[in-house]
């Protein structure tokens, strides 16, 4: 399958160091299934950032995800679950940190600093929390987060 990762700059080698913490599935080398997504992200990270935007495309045998030689973690869909993985790793405040090489899932709503902030003032229920993340419009992610894991991606263009 091919993925897309949007940037501001072009890169070569994929430098988990250089990523940003307390993201939606943790420290780690995001893509998307959908090339639209990625261009958006690209433009959003030149503005703030500048640089070019960048969408890079990579192959990914998405049979790594149930061989058993990495351990992944997939959901199908904003649950609960989903809900509190994402609030665990956004979390300033829990120092939270989990073992997968590879998170599949949904994208949350740009405003889960608020929500987060709700949630962990008792202010809405988990259930209201799951139902606030879902993001407007159709969207993926794939995290990359350990070395093995990225060298399942063969970067194509």
């Amino acid at each position: 399958m091919k993925l897309y990762h949007g940037t501001n700059t072009d890169f070569s080698e994929i430098d988990l160091t250089k990523s940003f913490p307390l993201k939606d599935f943790g420290q780690g080398f995001y893509l998307t299934t959908i090339r639209e997504q990625a261009e958006r992200m690209a433009k959003r990270k030149r503005e703030a950032l500048g640089g070019k935007a960048i969408v890079q495309e990579y192959e990914f045998d998405e049979s790594a995800l149930h061989k058993g030689d990495l351990k992944t973690l997939v959901f199908e869909g904003t649950t609960p679950e989903w809900a509190t993985f994402i609030f665990n790793n956004r979390s300033r405040s829990k120092n939270y940190h989990h073992d997968y090489d590879i998170v599949v899932g949904p994208i949350a709503d740009d405003g889960v600093a608020f929500l987060i902030n709700q949630y962990t003032t008792g202010a809405v229920t988990l259930a209201q929390f799951t139902r606030m993340l879902k993001f407007k419009k159709l969207s993926n992610q794939y995290f990359f987060g350990t070395e093995k894991a990225v060298k399942q991606l063969r970067r194509i263009k």
